[in-house]
């Protein structure tokens, strides 16, 4: 006879939970300024045009937002080298046969629907895992091309390390409109994300939500009588 025990495994440290909730937050910001600098309102005033400055604020909340994202993504990959072996960047890369198979276990599960029992994994899983390494490369091209932009009306030494982007990639407004696409990127991999996030809280019962937030997950191990 087996009998089912529950115990709590701490996944994620907590600076991988502020860089997640930080960097929620500051994408969350970036694309709606961003929306609103790509379309801009009309807004009709009385007053005078010289005390109406919101574009300029929504533009300053969008710069002031960028540079918290990139440097909490800059401590993201340190904290890949330096944090658990949950936050490991060689989770984020596959190289393993164990990996490959890991995959397509995961869509058979998420998105075939083929496979009932979900999968033991207890941090990120490898589809998961790999998702997240592409997410990471959407991050750099929108910092290099935001920054790229930024630099012909800065001259602080961030911006200005990303000058060379513009030219290379065909005039600001080619990269203005290549960081405008990646915004729906990010808009839609946050609708897929928040989606599997509470589905497998559902089907696990692991606590995954949760554990971003505590940072504990619970895991089911069988015992024999």
């Amino acid at each position: 006879m087996n009998n089912t025990t529950i115990s709590r495994v701490y996944v994620w440290q907590l600076p991988v939970r502020f860089y997640h909730w930080i960097n929620a937050l500051a994408v969350t910001v970036l694309a709606l300024t961003g929306y609103f600098i790509g379309w801009p309102l009309s807004l009709q005033t009385s007053g005078e045009a010289s005390f109406s400055y919101w574009f300029g604020t929504i533009r300053f909340i969008h710069f002031v937002a960028a540079f918290v994202f990139f440097f909490n993504f800059v401590f993201r990959i340190y904290w890949g080298f330096a944090g658990n072996k949950y936050a490991d960047w060689r989770n984020f890369i596959l190289t393993k046969k164990e990996q490959f198979t890991e995959v397509k276990d995961v869509l058979a599960v998420d998105i075939l629907q083929a496979r009932v029992k979900p999968l033991e994994s207890i941090g990120h899983n490898a589809l998961a895992g790999f998702t997240y390494f592409l997410t990471f490369l959407a991050f750099l091209f929108q910092c290099v091309t935001g920054f790229g932009m930024y630099a012909a009306m800065s001259h602080s030494w961030l911006p200005q390390m990303f000058a060379w982007v513009v030219p290379l990639m065909g005039g600001d407004f080619a990269v203005r409109q290549w960081h405008h696409m990646m915004m729906w990127f990010f808009i839609l991999f946050s609708m897929v994300h928040v989606y599997l996030v509470f589905y497998h809280d559902y089907v696990e019962g692991r606590g995954v939500t949760s554990s971003m937030v505590g940072g504990w997950k619970f895991i089911e191990k069988e015992k024999k009588a």
